[in-house]
């Protein structure tokens, strides 16, 4: 009797039976045993009496079950959660999915899916080859059976996809030159470009990603729980990854997510930002830079007018604080494509552009004062003229220094904005205040710069303002020749300042020691020696 009441009650589950569902519905410990999956061949009874078979990218009513019966419990996502994993005793390959039915397609789908979640050390060439070609054999079997799909994406599929992209893309670099401020001491354009030993595994994951983002059969409202915050924050963090062919994925990737998942673009935006944040006014260090402009010029391009404030606000804070560091040259082909995007989106950003550009003029570096030129024209190609006479003369002060520059590069470079035919309307239509500024630099360069070239150039420039209004330029000329005659007088008595200066200590020394003479004493001692009072009263 007491054994029939004791048959009846319910068994505690085994730790083998706990660990075959997993809570998801897919057996995924077993899958890292390479005797299961050698033993689950299709057509026996073992396979054929799993309850984890998909069928048509759908479960079969078992693992329905199961996933109703985990209805209402939070799990967070296995992208967030997944790690690498470390390779079994034995890595066998399975069965190619043109070896089994169709049925068994998607469970064999999930077990590749999870062999390749092991992650390999490519440091050593000579270690683990034959388990490295099984894993990229099975990787590009991966690929193109998700190009080949017919079906939708299942909510297990996600979930066992991005654990998978997880466990191999994301990975912390080596912080090798990343905390190293001073860029200055070396080039960057002759360090040879970094390769990572492990991209002929991750370039076929990244493949993979890109067409599961891409995929048709990818429903983004059920996929954006697995590529959420946490997963887009990941991907953005590989952008400082020294391969170029990295970034160069990440590049596609990031916008083809940004372009699917309408809900994270906002965040996206701010992360984005973030980044620039940190590069601007921390680390001044970052691989991704160019990448990222890339990416913002296409999103800049579809911004709907008018512009929100956030967009705005952005341009103030991120994009023109991005010409202040001292590396701008890796990326500042892309930044200038975004500048000139804003200004061509809303022509009334001119003015906070030029000015945002005046602020962080380059003082002591001539190449990137050459980039700020050519910056600089695409953005006044695309200014008003209403927003030009806001801001012209701060902009021709800055223009005036250019032209006096020593290197030719700067001034040939600056004298080259009035070939532009829409720059040089917008100078002679404002010509009464943007002559006499620019007038001495110009006249200076006719008869003192050393390049024969500026020289030519300058000839140019001057005809075309005597051109435009010769009563101006004459004006101009007149107002030039006595500012250098006061100019001259003021040389002059600075000289003769000096020599009564010397002729004093002079006087007073009584030896060969050097004499410490005071400016206060000096002062008055030139000034009591030249005053007509002082020699009477003596």
């Amino acid at each position: 009797m007491i054994k029939q009441i004791l048959g009846k009650l319910p068994r505690k589950p085994s730790k083998s039976s706990q660990n075959d569902s997993n809570g998801d519905g897919v057996n995924v410990n077993s899958s890292l045993n390479p005797n299961s999956l050698n033993n689950s061949k299709p057509g026996s009874a073992s396979s054929k009496s799993s309850g984890s078979r998909l069928s048509n990218g759908t479960l079969n009513s078992h693992s329905s079950s199961l996933n109703k019966s985990n209805e209402g419990k939070k799990t967070a996502p296995l992208a967030s959660q997944a790690g690498p994993v470390s390779a079994p005793a034995v890595y066998e390959a399975l069965p190619s999915f043109q070896d089994v039915p169709s049925s068994e397609r998607q469970s064999l789908f999930l077990k590749k899916l999870n062999i390749c979640c092991v992650v390999f050390d490519f440091t050593d060439p000579s270690k683990n080859l034959r388990e490295k070609d099984i894993k990229r054999q099975t990787l590009l079997e991966l690929v193109d059976y998700i190009s080949s799909v017919i079906s939708k994406f299942n909510e297990v599929a996600m979930q066992e996809i991005t654990r998978m992209l997880a466990a191999n893309l994301f990975r912390t670099f080596p912080s090798l030159n990343h905390d190293n401020k001073l860029l200055e001491m070396y080039d960057l354009d002759e360090e040879e470009p970094a390769m990572d030993p492990a991209w002929p595994h991750l370039q076929i994951v990244y493949e993979l990603l890109l067409r599961f983002v891409a995929s048709p059969e990818t429903d983004a409202k059920l996929a954006k729980r697995y590529i959420d915050h946490s997963f887009v924050l990941k991907l953005l963090d590989l952008f400082d990854s020294d391969d170029q062919r990295e970034r160069e994925y990440l590049k596609t990737i990031l916008h083809r997510i940004y372009g699917k998942f309408m809900v994270h673009r906002p965040f996206i935006r701010k992360a984005i930002n973030n980044i620039f944040y940190r590069f601007i006014f921390e680390t001044e260090k970052h691989n991704g830079i160019a990448e990222l402009l890339e990416i913002l010029g296409s999103i800049i391009n579809g911004f709907a007018l008018p512009l929100k404030e956030e967009h705005k606000l952005f341009l103030v804070r991120a994009l023109i604080p991005l010409h202040k560091p001292k590396c701008a040259s890796m990326y500042h082909q892309q930044l200038s494509y975004c500048i000139t995007q804003f200004v061509e989106k809303d022509f009334k950003l001119a003015d906070t552009v030029i000015r945002g550009l005046l602020k962080y003029w380059p003082l002591t570096n001539s190449s990137k004062e050459v980039m700020f030129l050519g910056e600089l024209e695409e953005v006044l190609e695309a200014t008003q003229a209403a927003e030009f006479q806001r801001c012209m003369v701060p902009l021709s002060r800055q223009i005036g220094r250019c032209l006096s520059s020593s290197h030719f590069q700067v001034a040939e470079r600056a004298l080259f904005l009035w070939n532009n035919d829409h720059i040089r309307n917008l100078i002679i239509q404002n010509r009464k205040l943007i002559l006499p500024i620019i007038f001495p630099a110009l006249e200076r360069n006719t008869s003192g710069h050393w390049n024969q070239a500026v020289q030519s150039l300058t000839l140019n420039v001057r005809k075309i303002f005597s051109d435009a209004d010769q009563s101006l330029f004459d004006e101009c000329l007149v107002r030039f020749k006595e500012n250098e005659m006061k100019e001259k007088e003021i040389q002059e008595k600075r000289e003769l300042t000096w020599k009564q200066l010397e002729d004093v200590a002079a006087s007073t020394a009584v030896s060969n020691k050097a004499v410490l003479v005071s400016r206060f004493v000096s002062s008055t001692a030139i000034a009591s020696s030249t005053s007509p009072k002082a020699t009477a009263g003596s």
